[in-house]
């Protein structure tokens, strides 16, 4: 038998990465994040906050669903961890919410970081009221069964992303980003040069030293516009 057969549906516990290193990533936008991971690890756009307002960073504790079941959303919060992020793939589907006020409230009592849904969520003014960076693929006030069998902490895909148990997640208005734990902690230096990097082509913006990036005819004449030569 195969390693991976003989893992448990149920996966109480992983490795997370590391707190020191969450911390440094909740002071950078996600957006930073997709940029240095090479424009990958960016949820689909249609997971989003239902406040944009809400931002997190945290480990991911992975939950893999039926469309329009919560059983496994209910285990998730049973081995969540204060910090953890729930990552759930619940199949696009928007014919019922997996969340709502009552779950989010337990969230917040657990100290779960944040929720990230492939799916819909319900009692949106509550949550939002309530300030718990839940973020979803849409709302429906239809509530969900209970009844059928997931995984939990098992690889699943999210918004077209695969996520992992214990992957870095930083969320905030732009939507969702996704960083393989073992590459988290190479990332934060470059994405420190990335802000630092985008603050000076502001500054330059700003003060009218360059009103356009300084690579801009070299790609135009790379795919042909211009000729050599030549400048707009």
């Amino acid at each position: 038998m195969s390693q991976a057969a003989a893992l448990p549906d149920v996966i109480r516990d992983f490795e997370r990465v590391d707190p020191a290193v969450v911390a440094q990533a909740a002071q950078f936008p996600s957006s930073i994040f997709a940029d240095v991971a090479g424009r990958r690890g960016g949820l689909h756009g249609r997971i989003a906050p239902l406040a944009p307002s809400m931002r997190f960073a945290g480990p991911a504790l992975t939950v893999e669903l039926r469309p329009g079941d919560n059983l496994m959303i209910h285990a998730a919060l049973a081995v969540a961890k204060p910090g953890d992020v729930i990552v759930v793939d619940g199949k696009g589907d928007l014919s019922a919410a997996l969340m709502g006020e009552i779950m989010s409230q337990q969230a917040v009592a657990l100290g779960v970081a944040a929720v990230v849904i492939d799916g819909a969520v319900r009692d949106s003014e509550a949550i939002r009221a309530l300030g718990f960076p839940m973020f979803a693929a849409g709302l429906n006030p239809n509530g969900p069964t209970k009844n059928v069998a997931g995984r939990l902490n098992h690889p699943v895909s999210v918004g077209g992303v695969t996520v992992r148990p214990g992957d870095l997640v930083v969320g905030d208005a732009d939507g969702v980003t996704v960083i393989e734990r073992e590459k988290a902690p190479a990332m934060l230096a470059l994405a420190a040069e990335k802000v630092e990097a985008e603050t000076r082509r502001i500054a330059d913006i700003q003060s009218r030293k360059a009103l356009r990036p300084a690579w801009l005819d070299k790609a135009l004449r790379t795919a042909g516009v211009i000729g050599e030569g030549e400048t707009l």
